[in-house]
């Protein structure tokens, strides 16, 4: 009976597991969460390939730990009930099985440590960057910053009304103008606030970090994906929180370069108007 349960349980979980990649695996957009998903987003960086890889590590982990818990309670149950075991056992302690439950526990903690720790050194690595982005959260949406070229611009969500599904939107999750990057880049990304805390998410890039009024956060990133790629504020900020939605477009350096010397072009051509409007304020 107890091998009957084990085997239907370990199926199932196996089952549930196999049929959340195979959902995941079949999304035109990688990084978008779909109905009954159980696994993970499909990883578009090194940081996400390895999170997720230490994820299904320890899900096997888990799963083996609950399945011989669960095991020995209905053994324990079947075995040690009051019909077939009428007098009950006077034993108070057991010197090895103390000493296990004591040993496995610390070895296991230290087999889930070692790669913890090698993935926390990795996600603070940011050596010799290619490019710069700065990423400011404001009630309710996202400001966009690059540092080296001057360009900048904020991130609106699109209202519900103008989200047309014909052309493959999501409620909640459209941007007027999404955060362009380039793929194969080492790419750095600042994050601040001008109000309260934020936190810029994008699962498929394994990066959730907070924005805070007066300080800089810094983390990295290297896309390997050319696609679009969602997220959404992990930080309560208000009433507005659920609105605001994260785009980043992966592109080809090719691609990028060229919608940076647009955005370059574009900022030159209103120099004057800036000005002019420095001077009315003045």
């Amino acid at each position: 009976m107890v091998k009957s349960l084990l085997s239907m349980l370990t199926f199932f979980i196996l089952y549930f597991i196999g049929s959340s990649n195979s959902i995941a695996e079949g999304l035109d957009t990688p990084s978008f969460p779909v109905p009954w998903q159980l696994n993970l987003q499909n990883p578009a960086t090194p940081v996400a390939e390895q999170l997720v890889e230490f994820h299904n590590f320890l899900l096997i982990i888990i799963t083996i730990i609950s399945l011989i818990v669960l095991g020995l309670l209905v053994w324990c149950a079947i075995r040690y009930n009051s019909k077939t075991n009428p007098v009950p056992s006077t034993t108070t302690h057991n010197t090895f099985i103390e000493v296990m439950w004591t040993v496995i526990p610390i070895v296991i903690l230290i087999i889930i440590a070692v790669p913890s720790y090698r993935i926390l050194y990795f996600m603070d690595k940011v050596e010799n960057p290619e490019l710069t982005v700065k990423v400011i959260g404001n009630q309710w949406y996202w400001s966009y910053e690059f540092p080296d070229d001057e360009i900048e611009f904020d991130s609106l969500p699109i209202p519900d009304s103008e989200i047309d599904v014909t052309k493959g939107q999501h409620r909640l999750f459209e941007v007027d103008n999404p955060l362009i990057l380039p793929i194969d880049t080492d790419i750095r990304i600042l994050f601040t606030s001008t109000d309260v805390l934020h936190a810029w998410t994008v699962p498929a890039f394994g990066v959730k970090l907070d924005t805070v009024p007066g300080r800089i956060n810094e983390t990295w990133t290297h896309i390997t994906k050319i696609g679009k790629f969602y997220g959404q504020c992990s930080e309560l900020c208000g009433i507005n929180h659920s609105a605001m939605p994260i785009v980043v477009h992966a592109v080809s350096k090719e691609e990028f370069e060229i919608w940076r010397q647009k955005q370059i072009a574009s900022n030159i051509i209103d120099i004057p108007s800036k000005l002019a409007l420095l001077s009315k304020e003045k």
